[in-house]
């Protein structure tokens, strides 16, 4: 069990290392304005996820996900 706890948590790091890399591109380009609620697409009005965008979103979802079941795992193998 030592071999297996030791690979789930080196998958965690690694995970976690993704999602931060992956919020940070998300962020990029977002200014204090945009945090709270100015910007270019003030007064109610969103954007449109699409290309790149829209890919680095669904990619984080799909990481956190695996980043929660993984934490998961390793609670059930302790």
């Amino acid at each position: 069990m030592g071999a297996l706890n030791t690979a789930l948590q080196i998958i965690q790091v690694l995970i976690s290392i993704a999602l931060v890399v992956l919020i940070i591109l998300q962020s990029k380009g977002s200014g204090i304005g945009n945090l709270l609620g100015g910007g270019e697409g003030g007064m109610g009005i969103t954007k449109t996820r699409r290309g790149l965008e829209k890919t680095l979103f669904q990619l984080t979802i799909i990481l956190s996900a695996i980043f929660l079941l993984n934490a998961i795992i390793q609670l059930a193998s302790q």
